[in-house]
């Protein structure tokens, strides 16, 4: 079973290196890696060029590929599982496999190992591999719940998986038409969604984990829950949790209205005590995962931040795709 690890990417000079130091310490190497830099303007594709010069074994360093294709993270993906094997798509075989993580993540020794083994079973078209957070700060551990699956929450048969640690057939990805290429984000969660339409064999492995950083202040953080909500809206898709942020929002504003309007000024009041249920039940429903007093402010911060995040990325997403519509016609 030949097995080739895919990256991408863009303006990761801080933290390509503990990535790559990951894939070459696995328990098994992959048989291939290719790196696909997006047009990095830092020193990303320096450091990944002086790293390959400095290993000893040719075997090893001969299996390494980086590629350059300026473009969004569905193209570097789809560009590097193209070039995977150097074998044209009508002599894909079942037993190629590709194995994908992202810069911003560090690879468990036996990472490859256990996200590969499931693949022995013919049936099995796609591993989800986990992740766990690997946080240096209070601000950072409490922002996990919001980012990823916490471990009391997982369902192994709903578990999507995402390109932070999954795997899966050469031929299933051309059977799903590629990763979106006209998706900038969450073009992983679309992909999960392409297989499971097409009754692609998903099988999910906790023990095949990377560890995850999470972004460090909460300007990052919010830019992030921006893009993710952004992509989720250009992809036409409405999650339920997005839903009832809306509605809580919209409720809110609705109150403030008649505030204004019909001087209502008890309703203040109403709006006041929600405000302190909704301050406490965000610390209510994270707090096990960080138990430190400073995720006090933290995780109620997190909150509404991610809201606005949210409202104001599903609103351009949704508000670009009517736009880039009108432009067609």
């Amino acid at each position: 079973m030949r097995i080739a690890f895919i990256t991408t990417v863009l303006n990761e000079e801080k933290n390509i290196l503990l990535l790559l130091k990951s894939v070459a310490s696995q328990s098994r190497r992959p048989d291939e890696i290719i790196i696909v830099d997006g047009g990095s303007k830092d020193n990303t594709v320096q450091i990944i060029e002086n790293w390959i010069s400095k290993i000893r074994s040719e075997n090893f360093k001969n299996r390494i590929k980086i590629l350059v294709k300026k473009g969004n993270r569905s193209l570097g993906r789809n560009e590097a599982i193209s070039r995977a094997f150097n074998l044209p798509v009508i002599k894909i075989t079942n037993c190629e496999i590709i194995a994908c993580s992202d810069s911003g993540c560090i690879l468990d020794k036996n990472w490859i190992r256990n996200i590969t083994k499931p693949f022995k079973r013919k049936d099995v078209d796609v591993v989800a591999g986990y992740y766990k957070g690997l946080a240096k700060s209070v601000f950072e551990k409490s922002l996990l719940p919001y980012v990823l699956v916490m471990p009391d929450k997982v369902k192994a048969d709903k578990f999507l998986p995402a390109a932070r640690s999954m795997a899966f057939r050469k031929n299933i990805w051309e059977k799903a038409g590629s990763f979106p290429q006209a998706l900038s984000s969450n073009e992983d969660f679309v992909f999960a969604r392409k297989l499971k339409r097409i009754g692609a064999k998903v099988v999910f492995k906790k023990n095949a984990f990377v560890y995850f950083m999470p972004r460090e202040n909460i300007s990052e953080a919010f830019l992030m829950f921006f893009k993710f909500a952004k992509g989720d809206a250009e992809a036409s898709i409405l999650r339920p949790k997005v839903i009832f942020i809306l509605i809580r929002y919209i409720i809110l504003f609705w109150l403030l209205i008649y505030v204004y309007f019909f001087k209502l000024f008890f309703i203040l009041e109403t709006i006041f005590y929600i405000l302190v249920v909704y301050i406490l039940w965000s610390i209510w429903k994270n707090y096990r995962y960080v138990k430190d007093r400073e995720a006090f402010l933290f995780l109620p911060l997190i909150q509404i931040t991610s809201d606005v995040a949210v409202i104001t990325g599903t609103s351009w997403g949704f508000l670009k795709g009517l736009w880039d519509t009108q432009k067609k016609r």
